[in-house]
């Protein structure tokens, strides 16, 4: 079963400073009817403002993914990390019993385009743990590259959720098929370009939730970045997620 979800479809939020699309409930958008999938949880569309970020704030029992699509961002935690997030970069932050962070675009002129993803973790209350990895976009090209993963296969990022990550490129005659386990459950998510995903095109922004298909089938891309999720067949009971705090 294939289900769309339409960028024009998902909540959004303007706070000036903040260009917020919210694929799932998050803070002032609440939709019972989205408010999650599998044990996805969260996918923010942001566009950060020069000179701007979220300050200081916590969270907790969540696996944090964020992928920066351009610009830059800064990323500093209370567990003694400083680092900046670039185009080609992954960053997975495990908020386990609890973690602070601050997330700022220093930059003077150009603003910061990123996806931020929050998974339900497997276990409560890890011990709370930060890394960030660039990535190979060759390896990308017409193919999914794993770059999140509960095993850390593949030189992905460990994650503690049952789910993994890949990216993907697709333009013209590039296509690539990915096999689905019958119990689990993908999402897939256009994060630039537009691209068919089992016959159903997608544009930047869309997503299409995917249940009992044996295959994923990806083709006919134009300038398309690719999210594909593989999750768990039962996940977690969702919760309604409180925003960052706004500065």
């Amino acid at each position: 079963m294939l289900t769309p979800r339409r960028s024009v479809e998902r909540g959004y939020a303007d706070h000036g400073w903040l260009q917020s699309h919210h694929s799932f409930s998050f803070a002032d958008y609440h939709d019972p009817a989205h408010m999650g999938f599998a044990n996805l949880r969260v996918i923010n569309e942001d566009v950060i403002a020069p000179g701007r970020g979220f300050g200081t704030h916590g969270h907790r029992d969540m696996e944090i993914v964020t992928v920066v699509l351009a610009g830059e961002l800064t990323h500093q935690d209370n567990l003694g990390h400083r680092e900046v997030l670039r185009p080609g970069e992954v960053q997975r932050m495990s908020a386990g019993r609890g973690i602070l962070h601050s997330e700022f675009n220093h930059a003077l002129r150009e603003p910061t385009h990123l996806l931020q993803i929050w998974i339900e973790p497997s276990e409560r209350g890890v011990t709370p743990g930060y890394e960030q990895r660039p990535f190979d976009a060759a390896q990308r090209e017409g193919r999914l590259q794993l770059v999140v993963a509960p095993d850390a296969r593949e030189g992905a990022l460990k994650i503690h959720a049952d789910a993994a990550l890949y990216l993907g490129r697709f333009d013209g005659a590039q296509q690539a098929e990915y096999a689905l386990h019958p119990r689990r459950r993908a999402y897939v998510h256009v994060a630039t370009g537009s691209v068919e995903v089992n016959g159903a095109r997608l544009n930047a922004g869309d997503a299409l939730k995917v249940e009992d298909e044996p295959v994923l089938r990806l083709a006919k891309g134009e300038q398309a970045e690719v999210l594909v999720f593989d999750l768990a067949g039962r996940g977690l009971a969702p919760s309604f997620v409180q925003a960052y705090p706004a500065h």
